[in-house]
């Protein structure tokens, strides 16, 4: 096989602009970001993609024809995907199946075969993310593991690129970097770097509640780890290439207030993070303010938003994770997800085709739609209602919704208890939540479902 010639994209990776923070409050401190989002591949993992398929290829571990197979929680195997299918190689990449959708179509759209693994187990367990990849690598012929939680290039990346990079923007004076620890190559590069030029320099560290790595700094004790929804930071277990010899500080962020924060940045300076940009600004508005002295603090965007357009910036998922506030109210309307008083409900009125309500359907990913004229319950229309109308002739999805609907649907009052809800739902039917009040929203087994997890401690 011909190699064939480094792809030119390649020379966009690093020196990523570094912009103030001007509109939140950063106490007596200045802010600065590094845009590592407006690298090719979209986040600071196109930085290792590059560098450990160029040191495999040097030191013969990767060769023309070769597999390249990783773990990663999505950004890590973009900037291999990138890369290596750039470069003509085959990309096999493990996830957990947390990851955002956006993330699984971009890594197909480049070519890399994505396989999900759970993420409910810890290291150790065959289905566990990185054991199931390390199982692949020994098994297909010619792969190169890129594992880059002990992949010297990796920390090296950051050492020779990210860290003088913001030595020199910084103009030689910086007082704390804030991190995230995923594979901790981005920690341990900064690190070294610094521990040279600048040994005063602090490293805080910013971490997902349910995370053991800000605690292990803290304590020295590897705790037990929780489940968190932020993707690509936060451990449950120390990586091996991590030096935390630098660490000024470190915080634990929860899931609610890193999405929050996500949001906040793109309200308030227009930048457009994702989930883990979130958890390294709240703990650096966090540090920031804690200060007594002005300090000049730098941390990350680390990957661009658009990968989480149907997870921190849909209010819908938000809702459903429990990661908005939301007025509760004791009673069913805490267990209806789109509700009328939001502006959520996704509807149809009588005069409605049935083509617009399936594609309303198909858009809003549920199986049935109320149907609402001048704001009151008409009837209710579901995809067995559709089929039912438009299996012998197509033409019928242009008729009416009025002529397919149930027209007399049953309804529970918000006071009907739990058990009258389950015994809707277990006759295969949508309780319907509507009162004299009028109508509140629907309810569906998943619906019951979600709110029954959120109630896990």
């Amino acid at each position: 096989m011909t190699r064939l010639p480094r792809p030119a994209v390649l020379d966009l990776i690093g020196n990523t602009p570094l912009v103030k923070v001007t509109r939140m409050d950063t106490g007596p401190c200045e802010l600065f970001l590094k845009l590592e989002s407006q690298n090719p591949g979209g986040s600071i993992k196109d930085r290792i993609g590059v560098a450990m398929i160029e040191t495999a290829e040097r030191d013969g571990r990767l060769k023309p024809g070769g597999t390249i197979i990783e773990a990663t929680a999505g950004n890590t195997g973009l900037g291999l995907a990138l890369v290596g299918r750039a470069k003509g190689y085959r990309v096999v990449l493990v996830v957990p199946d947390k990851m955002s959708a956006e993330k699984v179509l971009h890594l197909k759209a480049l070519g890399a075969e994505v396989h999900s693994a759970r993420s409910d187990v810890g290291k150790g367990h065959p289905e566990y993310y990185q054991d199931r990849a390390a199982r692949m690598a020994a098994e297909i012929p010619g792969a190169f593991y890129a594992d880059q939680f002990n992949n010297p290039a990796n920390p090296l990346a950051h050492e020779t690129s990210t860290a003088p990079e913001i030595w020199d923007q910084m103009g030689h004076d910086v007082d704390a970097i804030v991190v995230g620890v995923g594979s901790g190559g981005t920690l341990t590069g900064l690190t070294r770097f610094f521990r040279h030029v600048y040994p005063q320099l602090g490293i805080v560290i910013a971490d997902p509640a349910g995370s053991i790595v800000a605690d292990y700094t803290r304590t020295g004790v590897v705790g037990k780890a929780g489940s968190w929804a932020v993707e690509g930071i936060g451990e449950d277990f120390i990586p091996e290439i991590s030096d935390f010899g630098s660490v000024r500080a470190a915080y634990t962020i929860d899931d609610e207030t890193s999405f929050g924060t996500a949001r906040e940045l793109l309200r308030a300076e227009g930048i457009l993070g994702g989930s883990s940009t979130g958890t390294l600004l709240a703990a650096a508005l966090r540090y920031c303010r804690e200060q007594t002295t002005p300090q000049r603090v730098v941390s990350f965007v680390c990957d661009t938003g658009t990968r989480y357009l149907s997870k921190v910036y849909n209010d819908q998922w938000m809702t459903d994770q429990g990661l908005l506030p939301r007025k509760r109210y004791g009673d069913l309307r805490d267990i209806v997800s789109r509700r009328v008083e939001d502006g959520s409900v996704v509807s149809v009125g009588p005069g409605d085709t049935l083509l617009t309500a399936f594609q309303r359907m198909r858009l809003a990913d549920v199986s049935q739609l109320p149907v609402l004229a001048d704001g009151r319950l008409v009837g209710v229309i579901d995809e067995s209602d559709l089929l039912m109308n438009v299996h012998a002739d197509t033409r019928r999805y242009h008729s009416g919704v009025a002529d397919a609907m149930t027209d007399a649907p049953q309804t529970l009052a918000p006071s009907a208890s739990l058990a009258e809800l389950e015994a809707v739902l277990d006759r295969g039917l949508v309780a319907i939540i509507a009162d004299a009040g009028g109508f509140h929203g629907l309810i569906t087994r998943f619906d019951l479902l979600n709110h029954l997890r959120r109630t896990l401690a």
